[in-house]
């Protein structure tokens, strides 16, 4: 990922359920994708700057705030991005100097609720040191998988620890896997998240957008097509959840939370395919 501004993704958010009842969704969305680093460091010194039209740690229509990531500390204590930096050094990850980019979804109007959320910390070089998936549940749990040296479009894997939906028990694991690549000059992202069983895949998820500066006519776009995006987010999880139930999908009821904040992933074997870089 170049250095830069804040940016913003207009795209697409797909899920499907292969069994016992298949179920399927594909719904319009965008996210921000933030050099957090360089922003942290501007708002340290007070200055303001044209690729930071999107208020940080202030109100705004739409916006972003530390306290909604991580273990939720203030922007005083070095917020989300110190949370982040304790990770790695607690995990012996050492050489993610450079930038760290925030995949995310924005406050709209205040509220808030970012199902996951993606950390791609970089080294000095630009390669990928860490991702940090940072998973929310509706019931105001977080959890975040952390995957080492991971390369674009080659899949990572972690074992499922969290719980996030009822339809689905805590077993198996996520296959992940993170593609960038240029569409007519600019830079396509996307992140896809692949949940297997004892019985193979059961669900298949990606977020995914085409890359442009966050200024304040993107912003102003993003408001106007989707103008509840939050609020469209919890309702559709909920409407979905009935759907599986009136599917007679099996309900499971909600474990109790990992005593560990961070999950590890596995060694790859997988290798990076030949179209998934730029």
């Amino acid at each position: 990922m170049k250095l830069g501004g804040a940016l913003i993704g207009f795209g697409q958010v797909r899920h499907a359920r292969l069994r016992p009842a298949v179920h399927a969704f594909n719904y319009g969305a965008y996210f921000l994708m933030l050099p957090m680093r360089r922003m942290q460091s501007q708002a340290a010194q007070n200055t303001k700057a044209i690729e930071f039209d999107l208020p940080f740690n202030r109100p705004g229509l739409l916006s972003f705030h530390d306290v909604d990531h991580g273990d939720g500390r203030l922007p005083e204590q070095g917020g989300a991005l110190a949370w982040v930096t304790e990770i790695l050094a607690r995990e012996g990850i050492n050489d993610a100097s450079g930038e760290v980019w925030l995949q995310t979804f924005p406050r709209v109007f205040g509220y808030t609720f970012k199902p996951v959320s993606f950390w791609y910390c970089h080294r000095s070089d630009g390669s990928l040191s860490a991702v940090i998936a940072e998973v929310h549940n509706t019931f105001g749990e977080r959890h975040s998988y952390l995957l080492e040296a991971p390369k674009f479009g080659r899949t990572e894997v972690a074992s499922k620890v969290f719980h996030v939906s009822p339809f689905c028990e805590v077993k198996g694991h996520y296959q992940f896997r993170f593609m960038r690549t240029l569409l007519n000059g600019h830079e396509r992202l996307v992140a896809r998240i692949d949940h297997f069983d004892d019985k193979g895949p059961l669900i298949q998820t990606s977020l995914s957008g085409t890359l442009i500066p966050a200024t304040a006519k993107a912003l102003r776009r993003a408001l106007w097509q989707f103008p509840f995006f939050t609020l469209a987010v919890v309702v559709r999880i909920h409407w979905h959840a009935l759907l599986l139930w009136f599917k007679r999908v099996p309900f499971f009821t909600k474990p109790e939370p990992p005593s560990r904040f961070v999950t590890r992933g596995q060694p790859s074997s997988i290798e990076p395919s030949k179209s998934s870089g730029i």
